[in-house]
């Protein structure tokens, strides 16, 4: 059992920056991988990125790469989301989830474990 517990949400302006933190409690092994999802008011969740737990692979949506950064520290148990140039249509709650395959997949039924979320605003 491993339980994701996402912190770091907030308000910013448009082009600020943000930075999210994914903390899993439980044993983590190698063949997981870390997704980060979000879900606007009114519409459906949807992948944001993605990182394998052993080596360190990185996936993205088309809408926030080369804005968006994902990255862990496996020392730590914690999975990060870097967001930078931030736009209103990035404000969502954004959730961590953690998948029991290294095998990326976007589909949320894929992923075992869920955060609570966190949500992130960004004013224009």
């Amino acid at each position: 059992q491993v339980q994701p517990v996402e912190s770091g949400g907030g308000l910013v302006q448009a082009g600020e920056s943000l930075s999210l933190s994914c903390k899993a409690f439980g044993r983590l092994f190698s063949t997981y991988a870390f997704g980060w999802f979000r879900q606007a008011p009114g519409k459906e969740r949807e992948f944001v990125a993605a990182i394998t737990w052993s080596t360190g692979n990185t996936y993205y949506a088309s809408s926030v790469k080369g804005r968006f950064t994902i990255s862990r520290d496996n020392a730590k148990n914690t999975v990060y989301l870097q967001m930078n140039n931030l736009k209103p249509e990035d404000t969502a709650v954004y959730y961590c989830a953690v998948q029991r395959s290294p095998i990326v997949t976007r589909r949320e039924n894929e992923h075992a474990y869920w955060g609570q979320g966190t949500q992130v605003t960004v004013s224009p």
